[in-house]
């Protein structure tokens, strides 16, 4: 098969200075990619920063032959996330690929997590992505190009414990995904949300011996896939661990209809409502949301 290439593109690749990210970066700009290497270079908690973080792997990428710029802003503000994009503006006149991956983790129970912790998470995973997004989509609407690749996480989808704040940022970074799937649809626009799971400096302390390989190089070409044109779904997650790659998704059991409940109806009941046989899977792209109404009206106005 022939070689997804990205010659010519501009992908800017946010939290790219290890880890995951600077997979990303690194497989965007071999294949033929300029890319905004952004990281503030700060520790896992945040707060800090250090461009030359960045400016290692820019490096790296220019001395193998390819192009790139480092950028240390912080997605953390609007006027980060505005900077970050007008990096890619500036340097390259254009934004092709917004993969936003920044990230930091402050661990506490829920009964002791300060607001400042969970503020912080947030500010970076989700008002963070949001950040960089309203700066993107409207230069790609209008170029009537784009690929917005947003990171959630088995915490978004399932939870843990200990990380209420990251679990909270990782779910909604799953809607904002599918906003901007909705409304770039017609201007060319597709989004989708990665689920990755590597060894990283996140897994310091951790007893990996038994681990399988579970390198950040092996969740980056799902990532490379749907930052890539030729990517064909929009508002869909793709997991990526340990070298598994496959699609993770919501769905609703049919349910039960009656025309009036009550609470013991429902304890009742409660089995059928759950049963997954014959489950409704709705594509965000194009009508899930007008199809939820539309299918439980239907079963309201033919009784069943």
């Amino acid at each position: 098969m022939s070689e997804k290439r990205f010659d010519g593109e501009v992908a800017v690749v946010t939290g790219a200075g290890r880890g995951l990210g600077r997979a990303y970066a690194l497989l965007l700009a071999a294949r033929g990619a300029r890319v905004v290497v952004n990281d503030v270079g700060g520790g896992i908690p945040g707060g800090d920063s250090d461009i030359g973080v960045a400016g290692a792997v820019a490096a790296e990428i220019v001395a193998a032959g390819g192009q790139a710029v480092a950028d240390a802003h912080s997605v953390a503000t609007p006027g980060g996330g505005r900077a970050i994009v007008d990096t890619a503006l500036d340097t390259y006149g254009r934004i092709d690929a917004l993969v936003h991956n920044a990230g930091n983790v402050r661990y506490a129970p829920l009964t002791e997590m300060s607001y400042e912790d969970f503020d912080s998470v947030l500010d970076v995973h989700l008002r963070g992505a949001f950040h960089v997004v309203r700066a993107a989509f409207p230069v790609m609407r209008e170029a009537g190009y784009g690929r917005v690749v947003l990171t959630s996480s088995i915490g978004g989808l399932y939870g843990n414990q200990n990380v209420a704040n990251y679990a909270v940022a990782k779910a909604g970074v799953i809607g904002l995904s599918n906003v901007v799937a909705l409304e770039g649809a017609e201007f060319g626009v597709k989004s989708n949300v990665i689920v990755p799971a590597a060894v990283t400096r996140l897994a310091d302390g951790l007893d990996t011996s038994k681990y399988p390989p579970m390198e950040p190089e092996l969740v980056a070409p799902a990532v490379g896939w749907l930052a890539h044109e030729s990517c064909s779904v929009s508002g869909e997650m793709l997991v990526a661990l340990a070298g598994r790659v496959a699609r993770a998704y919501i769905a609703e059991t049919p349910g039960v209809y009656q025309p009036e409940w009550s609470i013991e109806d429902v304890g009742a009941r409660i089995d059928e409502i759950r049963d997954i046989k014959d489950s409704w899977l709705l594509p965000v792209v194009p009508s899930a949301h007008s199809d939820h109404i539309g299918r439980s009206f239907a079963m309201a106005m033919g009784g069943k």
